[in-house]
Order: C-alpha cells, then structure tokens, then sequence
C-alpha cells in the first residue's frame, strides 16, 4: 500500500515542481523581455544605481564587496525588496548589459547590501562614483535538480534506514507504541510543563514525533533540549531547517553546549557568530591544514613553470605533476572532511544542503540515528526528502499555522505544492503524533488571545511574567493612552482614505494610512519607548517604500518591512497596515490568514492596527481580528488623527453607508469601546473641559448618548443615528432655543448628530479640539420677518425678498431618502449658517437695534474703506439701499469695488467678490475648498484636470547626468587654471 502510495506522490511532486520550475523560468523570461528594470524593482527582485562603498578579503579568501544606493540619486536607502543572506545574485553594470559576476548575498540592510565573490580574480569593481551597478536575483537551478533527485531516491527506496519511516510517513503501518524513557534529567532546568512533555513525547517515539509550537511558545529552547537529550543517549543527529537563517539559530543556541558541532554550507551564507562551527573553519583548524596549503601552493607553482616553458616535453611533465598534486589534494581532504564528520555529534545543514552531491555523500548509510526538521511547517515536503532518507526517526518542529512555503506557481500551489509536510501529517494522523506547547513567553495576553481563539482552539496561557505587560511597564516610558492599551485600532471607514490605484503597479499603498502610522509612531516616541522596540509591518512592498521614505529619515533605528520579512521576529511594539481601502471590498492577499497570524503575533506588548474596517472587514478571518481589538482593546477613528479628512458619501457594493436606516455597523469603529476605562472619562469631566465661549448662556442638560453598541454588532447602527435623531426632533418641538451634546461622543456619533440635524433643517456646530471637541445645536431664524412694534412700520417687500434669503428648514428625510451629498458637516460649517451674507447682516444689525457691548481693549485700527453708515432704524428706504449697496460691494475687507456687474459668488462663504479677490484661496476660504474638491473627489471617483500637484521634481536619471557634466566641467576649469598659472610661473 506504502509503494503506490509513495509511486503516486512522487509523480505528483515531480509534475508540481516542474509547474514550479516553469512559472519561474517564464517570470524571469517575462522579466527581461517586457518589464523595464523600475518595474523590477518595485517587485523586489533587482536593485538599481548601486555604487561601491567598499572592497575587502573575508573568510578564506573571498572578496565581499559592500553596495549602497548612489549619493546623486533620490533615495539614501534602498528600497523594499526580497532579498535575503544566501540568496545568489548576479551583479551587472549599469549602462552595458553584460553580467559581471555571480555571487552570494551576505548580508543586507537598509542602506546597503554586501555580496560575496568566489572567483575574485574575474571581479573587477570600481569605486568611482562614476560607475553604477544592479543587482539581480537569480534562479537557482541547484535547488531543483536537488529536489527531483530526491523525490527519485524516494521512489526507488525499497530498503535501508529510513524504510520504516517511510512507511509510516505513507500510512502504509501505524507508529510504533511509544516507549518509556524513564525520569529525565534536563539540560535547561527552567523548561516548563508544555515544553518538557515535548521533550518526553519526541524521546518516546520510535518513528515520527511533530512538535507544534505556536508564536512564542519556546520551540527552539524545546528542540535544543531535544538535541542534547538525543545525544546525550549516544545517538548522531542530522539538524535541519529550509532556511540558513533557521539554521544559525539553532547552531547559536546549541553552541552554548559542549556539544561537537558541524555547519555545513558555503561560509558567505552564514552569520559571523556561526562560521567557526563550518566545515572550512574546522578543517582549517585541523593537523592536516598546513599540508593541504603546502600542496595548494605547488599546484599554483606548477602552474606557473608551465606556462613560462616553450617545452612542450616539460610542460607536459608540468600538467602530470598537477594531476597528481590535486589527487593527492582531494584524497587529503576528504580524510579530512570525513574525519570531521565523524567526531561530530549534531551535524546542521540547510535541507537542500544534506544532498548526497555535498560533503555527506562521503558518510556511508545508517551514519544518523534521528534527523531533526526545524521551521518544517515553511518547507517544501520535497525538500524534507532530503534529508529524511538518511535515518530510521525523524522529529518535525515549526508551526503550520504561520506562513507556508513561498510557491510562485498560482497552479502548483493549489495543486497540493504548498501543502507542507508537518501540516499534512498533523491531518492525517491527528494528535497521535503532535505535541503542542501551550506557554507562551512573549505576548500580551489580550494579543495571544486572538490568536489562540482563532488558530489554536484556545490552547494557549500566557506566562505570568508577560500576561499584563504594557509599553509603559519598560524603563522610560511615560504612562499615556497609547502605552496604557495592548490593542488599538485605528479604523479609516467612512474618511476617504482610499489606496492607490494604478494600473501599471502589481504592488498596492494608502498614503492616509501612512500618515496615521507616522502619528501613532511619533506618540509611542514622545512617550519614551525607543525607536529600535517598534516594528512597522504591512503585506505590500510600496506601502514599505512609502513608510520608509516618511519615517526613516526620523527614526533610522525603526524596522519596516513586509510581513515575510519578519517571521521569526519580534518586538515591543508592532503597528500594522493593512493597506486595502476601495470600494468593492477587494482585501487580496490579505485572505491568507497565516499570513496576518504572523503579523499580529510578532509583538509583545502592544499592537495597532491602521485599517479600513469596511474593506478589510468583509473577509470573515480578518472580521473576527477587528471584532476582538473592539471588544479588548481600543478603536479610534481617523477623525481623530487627521483634521482635514472627509467622509465618503457613498456606500459599498456590499456594506451600506454610514447613517442609512438599516445600514449593518461598518466596522469597529461604530462599537468605540474604551480600554479598562482608560479613555472613558465622567460627562461632568469633559464638560468642565469644554471652552467657554462654545457653551449655551444657561446650563441645558445635555441629551442621554446612546448605548454602545458590542463587538458582535449587538445593536446596529442605525440604532445610534434613530436615537439622536429622536433627541433632536424632541428639541424641535420644545421651546428651548439651543441643545448641547456632550464631548463623550465619539467621532462618528458627532458625525451621525450632524447629518440628523441637517435633514431637520437645524443649526449645528462644532466646537474644541480632539476629545473636548462638542457639538451644538439652535434653531434657525424664521424665515418671516417679525411683527412690526411701536414706532416701526412694516418692512418693504424689497426688504421682506432679502430677510427671506435665508433657505427654510428642509423637510425631514425619511430612512428610504439618504442624504448622499451631506458635506463633512463636523469640519465645513454650512455657507448660510456661520458666515452669512453682507445684506443679510446688515438686516439683522439693524432689526436687532443696538448693542451694549463690554468694555474692552480697543482693538487695532485696520486701514481700509471705512464700514458702511446705517441709518436709523425707522429710515426702512435708507436701510434697503444700504442693504442693496453692501450686497453689491466686494466682500472683501479690505476692497470696495463695486461687484454689481462684474462679481463672483463664493459657494462657501456666500459672499460676491470682484475678479481680483474672487478666489477661495485669497479671499480666506481656502480650505473649504479643498475639503470641498476632496469631498467631490471621494463622492465621484474621478480626479479633475488641475485637482492634483504638477510633478516639478527633475528626474533622477537627468539629475545624474546634469551632475556629471557640472563635475567635467568644473574640472576642466581647475587643469586650465593649472594651466595658466604654470604658464604664469615659468
């Protein structure tokens, strides 16, 4: 049963990987005929206008050559990419398109990148700022011809160690019963009862153990217990991982026992801390290493003598004599290799790197007892083959609910090539096989918590020491709002943030979201906590750039990078940006819930998220992440970071729009919902901290504010608009002449008060800043002019036309008549509310009659036409023509040029102008008009010819050649001043 099995999967694994290999051969086809190499770059896989900085020797030998971006060019620090240690890369010239060189990626950051070189004698590198240089990352077809030899090996395994294993593997027998190992002594005495059941369980098994160890549960500590006890036992031990990075950790960790280690793998992929445990490090150290250099040092001398000779008859002699030399040599250092390979107790490799094409080919079969899979839930199943063909047990760790292997066929990936090894047994074979540790060291318990809810089934306990742990429990940190939360949302629903769209960018960015990141990261930085414990984490490569290039500049210690950049990671503090924000919902790779698994889990004491709860909550997996921040954590809105935003006036395919009757909630946003009470504060509270000048003359008890709806939507929000719309219509039908809400509101029960009070034809004004911001609410004018009193005649019909200028109360929208043109009523005050018409005003002075107005300092005299003289107020003739007089004068305080002709009405003041003061921007009303072509912009979709910033900045390609010819210039002048000053000397 086994051999069908293992015959079946075989052909499929083969068919998937050449799917693979010819997805990839055909995207790096694609790429050098139709994608210009900026495109490339924006994808991650190719680093332009790169320049020398350094050239030194490293490790045996090899030249490591450092590159960083051009000082010329726009951008200090290089962009967001792909490009990891180990990876191999080509290096070519900037202007020709010949490749130079391939090397190996040792090291990168986010200033420069550092590759290794064997063949030094064929690099040839400038260091003049002249010279610009690319990098590209290439396929490794190494890989592939190592993963098809495997799954052949795999096929054709009918007998030796790992027979037993394969059959258990296939499900062709059961797992052997599980043996009693007796009490333990362990190595690490602070394991705790999750982690040394782990250890016991992997002990006991004969065949196959899998430990599962969920996002800071301590797995490496686990499996470096599990590698001492092995040996402990007198058993040899292969140790493997997909990745060097993996690799290193554990050869960090391990090297703190005396246990014999040995690294195997080129030394440009390895950590500095780890290459004197690497196979050319040991045999350099070894008896035999003088001898092996003497030998080297004759063939190169042989070598020589042979091409001085014309001989023919001693050049001959010459070649016999090297042939013999690197017999000898290679003889030599294989004893050597194999003499290594044998006094080792655990020998570490990457999983393509135990290939029988490597040093292990010269160890016969049976030479390990147990090989040890780390990371395995991030490997190709193919490539645990590898390995696992050289012993009779094997012990998987990782977590197969994190990232899975990276595949770049789409149809491969489906096919079953991304389902790894770990995971597919964890099915099969259930918790028979599976030990889960259950302690976890590094989050917040509010944070564990959705994740274990979600992916772990409520396994998880976070320890004592880190369950409470806020921001503001680290030295030198203030306690604040932001420090004192470990969840926080910022939620962009309803603000217009959208993400750009461009049609000729596979990558996505927000750049509203990028300023509510900048926000949130300078308030954590105020409040003390360092730069170095914040991490920035957001799934798109632009969106990195964008970030970078707003934040870098300031905080250089801040990480930045994409979420596959940061497994394995972890800091303090984590902000994510979830990017997405359109109209049809679309999340896209978003819907990889490993994938937000791992972002969220990287933090440690606080996380929060910048998203658009609209967008991101239509996925189901990303809803229950959003319902959970609201219910344990803290939810903000937009409105309360940024001052210029304004809300959509349109609804979503599949969401209805704030404030229509029946309308599902939104998102989080509309169930605000304080943090232990942090944010909560007493109605008597905020109301002592209201300005003054905003409060109503008497103290009118403010209306009750609605309940709070719960996570899960438990009232809707309709429920909140109904209810202020209740409050209001009451006040319509009192005798009170002005209503006051209280500061307590959040930002979209403001926004929901303002729009119910415009559909009832009311006066509503905001007033105060950020949380003591408030709202108040007065009847407007009547539109007929008041009866006429003792001694006052009654207005002319001309008079009575201007006092009715004022728009009556609109009547009141029913649920079925959404508004879908109400301006951002919090921010814009209504043009025929706060600032009314010169004849207008000049109607009520007079009807009103004097006023007593204090004494007070007299205030500066502003040069200009002096004000208009009012008669008295029983002269209604005179009045009118004042009126009409004041109407058809320019609005501006400062000019009285007559508009009667030549004017143009301002839309947001109400006031005519003349042709030198009629724009919004020189008359005051500015920003009321871009808020208002922001509003007309979020409401149509469509971008105005003019609406946009015309693009000055030169180009950075034009820059750089403007650059060189300033510099041929410049020197020019220099060897003919040189020049005439020689002359002038001789």
């Amino acid at each position: 049963m086994a051999s069908a099995t293992v015959e079946s999967f075989v052909a499929k694994q083969l068919d998937l990987l050449e799917l693979e290999r010819d997805a990839e051969v055909e995207e790096r086809r694609s790429w050098q005929e139709h994608i210009s190499l900026k495109e490339l770059q924006s994808r991650g896989v190719c680093l332009l206008k790169l320049q020398v900085s350094s050239q030194r020797t490293g490790l045996y030998g090899r030249l490591l050559v450092t590159l960083e971006p051009r000082r010329c060019a726009a951008a200090t620090l290089l962009p967001s990419n792909s490009f990891t240690p180990g990876d191999i890369v080509g290096l070519y010239e900037a202007n020709e398109g010949g490749q130079l060189a391939t090397g190996i990626l040792t090291r990168i950051t986010q200033k420069s990148v550092t590759v290794a070189f064997d063949e030094t004698r064929d690099v040839q590198l400038s260091s003049d700022r002249e010279n610009s240089y690319r990098l590209v990352k290439l396929a490794n077809d190494v890989t592939y011809k190592r993963l098809k030899r495997a799954l052949v090996a795999l096929r054709k395994h009918h007998s030796g160690p790992a027979s037993p294993l394969i059959e258990v593997l296939f499900g062709g027998s059961a797992p052997s019963p599980a043996r009693d190992t007796g009490p333990l002594t362990f190595a690490n005495t602070s394991l705790d009862a999750s982690q040394q059941e782990a250890v016991s369980f992997a002990l006991s098994q004969k065949e196959l153990a899998i430990i599962h160890g969920p996002p800071g549960t301590g797995k490496t500590t686990t499996v470096v217990e599990v590698i001492q006890q092995v040996v402990k036992q007198g058993l040899k031990v292969l140790c493997c991982a997909p990745s060097n990075v993996a690799v290193d950790n554990l050869v960090e960790r391990l090297a703190r026992s005396k246990l014999r280690l040995l690294r195997l793998g080129h030394p440009a992929r390895l950590l500095e801390s780890t290459q004197q445990h690497s196979l050319d490090a040991v045999l350099a150290r070894g008896d035999g290493a003088r001898i092996v250099a003497d030998i080297r040092k004759d063939i190169d001398q042989a070598l020589a003598r042979s091409r001085k000779t014309q001989d023919k008859g001693e050049r001959s002699s010459f070649r016999d004599e090297v042939r013999q030399l690197r017999k000898e040599l290679k003889e030599r250092e294989e004893a050597a290799t194999l003499e290594s390979l044998r006094s080792a107790d655990v020998v570490l490799a990457t999983n393509t790197g135990a290939s029988p094409d490597g040093p292990l080919k010269l160890l016969p079969d049976g030479a390990f007892d147990v090989v040890v899979i780390d990371e395995c839930g991030q490997a190709l199943e193919a490539s645990c083959w590898i390995p696992l063909l050289k012993a009779g047990k094997c012990i998987l760790a990782g977590d197969h609910k994190q990232l899975p292997p990276t595949i770049t066929s789409h149809k491969a990936a489906q096919a079953g090539l991304a389902l790894s090894l770990m995971e597919r047994l964890a099915e099969e074979r259930g918790p028979g096989v599976v030990c889960t540790l259950t302690v976890q060291y590094r989050m917040h318990r509010a944070i564990m918590q959705w994740a274990s809810e979600a992916l772990y089934g409520g396994q998880l306990t976070a320890h004592p020491s880190v369950a409470e742990h806020l921001l503001r429990d680290l030295p030198g940190v203030a306690d604040t709002e932001e420090t004192g939360t470990p969840l926080l949302l910022v939620d962009t629903a309803g603000c217009g943030l959208f993400e750009m769209d461009q049609e000729d960018e596979q990558s996505k960015g927000n750049l509203g979201e990028v300023r509510l990141v900048s926000l949130h990261v300078q308030a954590l930085v105020d409040a003390g906590v360092p730069a170095r414990d914040v991490a920035i984490i957001t799934p798109y490569n632009l969106q990195v750039d964008l970030l970078r290039q707003s934040l870098s500049h300031k905080h250089p210690e801040l990480e930045i990078k994409s979420v596959d950049g940061f497994q394995g990671r972890e800091k303090e503090a984590v902000i994510l940006s979830f990017v997405r924000s359109n109209r049809k919902g679309e999340v896209g790779f978003l819907a990889e819930d490993r994938r937000i698994n791992v972002a969220v889990t990287r933090a440690r004491r606080h996380v929060a998220v910048v998203c658009d709860s609209r967008t991101v909550g239509s996925h189901a997996f990303l809803r229950t992440l959003l319902d959970y921040v609201a219910e344990h954590g803290e939810v903000r809105t937009a409105f309360e970071y940024l001052d210029d935003l304004v809300p959509e006036n349109y609804s979503h395919e599949s969401t209805p729009g704030p404030g229509r009757a029946g309308a599902k909630p939104a998102g989080p946003s509309m169930a605000r919902k304080p943090a232990g009470g942090r944010r909560q504060a007493a109605p008597e509270a905020r109301a002592a901290a209201r300005p003054a000048q905003g409060r109503p003359g008497g103290k009118q008890p403010g209306p009750e504010v609605p309940p709070q709806p719960g996570p899960g939507g438990a009232e809707s929000s309709s429920g909140g608009a109904a209810h202020f719309r209740a409050v209001l219509e009451e006040f319509v039908g009192s005798t009170r002449a002005q209503l006051e809400f209280p500061a307590s509101l959040s930002a979209r029960d403001r926004m929901l008060v303002h729009q119910a009070a415009e559909e009832l034809g009311l006066r509503h004004d905001s007033a105060g800043e950020g949380k003591r911001r408030f709202i108040t609410v007065t009847k407007r004018a009547p539109a007929a002019p008041p009866p006429p009193g003792p001694g006052r005649a009654s207005l002319p019909p001309a008079a009575s036309s201007l006092s009715a200028s004022e728009p009556p109360p609109r009547e009141p929208r029913g649920p079925e008549q959404p508004d879908l043109k109400a301006p951002h009523l919090e921010r814009l005050p209504r043009a025929g509310g706060q600032q009314e018409p010169a004849a207008e005003r000049a109607l009520h002075a007079a009807a009103s009659g004097p006023r007593k107005v204090p004494d007070r300092k007299k205030k500066r005299e502003v040069k200009g036409p002096a004000l208009l003289d009012l008669p008295a107020e029983e002269d209604f003739d005179a009045l009118v023509s004042a009126a009409v007089k004041a109407d058809n004068t320019c609005g501006f305080a400062k000019c009285s040029a007559s508009v009667a002709t030549l004017g143009q009405l301002c839309p947001h003041c109400g006031r005519r102008y003349c042709l030198s003061h009629h724009l919004p921007e020189v008359h005051g009303c500015g920003e009321k008009a871009r808020a208002h072509a922001r509003q007309r912009l979020s409401r149509e979709g469509v971008l105005y010819p003019g609406s946009g910033t015309k693009d000055r900045s030169l180009d950075p390609a034009k820059r750089a050649q403007l650059q060189r010819r300033l510099d041929k210039k410049l020197d020019e002048l220099t060897s003919q001043r040189k020049s005439r000053r020689k002359d002038r000397e001789k």
